[in-house]
C-alpha cells in the first residue's frame, strides 16, 4: 500500500457523558468521504478528563459500537483512547481496529501527565507502540509521550512509516504541540497523524489544530479551533525517498547515546 486516506475526527467532548460523546462520534462517522481508509479519534474521548469516573465509564461496552463502525465503513480505527481497567488498575489505553472489527493491537500510555492529575488515578504503560495496519508499519502514542523523543526514537527503529498521535492537548501550549509533532516527524523520517480534541472541560480549554505531517516536516494538513473532520493523503513512497536523501537510520551513533 503506497497510499492512504486517513481522517482525524477533531470533537468537543461532554465532559463525563459517555452516551453523547458516542453518539457524536457515530453521526461524524455518516460524514467521512467514500476515500477514508484509516479513521483516528482523540484522547479519552468518552467522558473527558472526567478522571474521578474511570470506575464507571469502564463497565460501558465502548468496544463493540467501534467493531461496527469499522465493518460499516470499511475503515481501520485509531480509537483515540479510552479507560481499561487490568488488576485493580486503570490505564489510559489506546485500541486499534482493523475494518473487520477486531482489535489487532493495543497500547497504554507510557507517560502520565502530572499536571491533569493522572498519576492520582492512572497506571504507567509498559509496552511499545508498534504494530502492523495492511502491511504498514505504524505506531500510536498519547498526547504527552511525544515530550520524550527518546521514547519516540525507540518505536522508529522498527521501522515505523506513520506515527498516530491522539491527545487532548490544551489551547494555551498549541505552539508547543505544533513544534513538537514537526520536529517529531523530522527527526525520525517519518508521517505524524495527530489527533486532538476541542472545546472545554471545568478546568481546561483545548486547541485543536489537528495536524498531519509530512516526513520532511511539511504540514500537509492542518485543522483549525474548531469541530471538523481533518482528511489528507498519505504517500508512503515519500517516506523510503527522504531516509535515501538523508540516511539518518545509517548514521546512527547509539554506542555514544548514554541515557540515564
Amino acid at each position: 500500500m503506497t497510499l492512504k486516506h486517513v481522517a482525524c475526527l477533531q470533537m468537543d467532548i461532554q465532559f463525563g457523558d459517555v452516551k453523547a460523546n458516542l453518539d457524536h462520534i457515530k453521526a461524524q462517522f455518516k460524514q467521512l468521504s467514500s476515500k477514508v481508509d484509516t479513521v483516528i479519534l482523540p484522547e479519552f474521548w468518552p467522558m473527558g478528563y472526567r478522571l474521578d469516573m474511570l470506575a464507571d465509564v469502564v463497565t460501558n461496552d465502548l468496544l463493540t459500537p467501534l467493531h461496527t463502525l469499522a465493518k460499516v465503513h470499511d475503515v481501520d480505527i485509531i480509537a483515540g483512547s479510552i479507560p481499561t481497567e487490568r488488576d485493580g488498575q486503570f490505564y489510559n489505553t489506546l485500541p486499534v481496529i482493523a475494518r473487520t472489527g477486531d482489535v489487532i493491537f493495543s497500547y497504554d500510555k507510557a507517560h502520565l501527565f502530572r499536571l491533569m492529575n493522572e498519576e492520582q488515578y492512572l497506571a504507567e504503560g509498559k509496552g511499545k507502540g508498534v504494530f502492523q495496519l495492511n502491511g504498514v508499519s505504524s505506531a500510536a502514542v498519547i498526547c504527552y509521550d511525544i515530550r520524550f523523543p527518546e521514547w519516540i526514537k525507540t518505536q522508529m527503529l522498527d521501522d515505523v512509516e506513520i506515527l498516530y498521535v491522539v491527545a487532548q492537548w490544551p489551547k494555551q501550549r498549541l505552539d508547543h504541540w505544533r513544534t513538537l509533532l514537526i520536529a517529531r516527524a523530522i527527526e525520525n523520517q517519518v508521517y505524524v497523524v495527530a489527533c486532538n480534541r476541542v472545546g472545554s472541560d471545568p478546568n481546561n480549554v483545548f486547541g485543536g489544530h489537528s495536524l498531519v505531517i509530512s516526513p520532511w516536516g511539511e504540514v500537509v494538513s492542518e485543522a483549525g479551533n474548531d469541530e471538523m473532520i481533518l482528511e489528507a493523503t498519505l504517500d508512503l513512497a515519500e517516506v523510503k525517498r527522504i531516509r535515501r536523501e538523508i540516511p539518518v537510520y545509517e548514521d546512527r551513533r547509539p554506542d555514544l547515546y548514554q541515557l540515564k
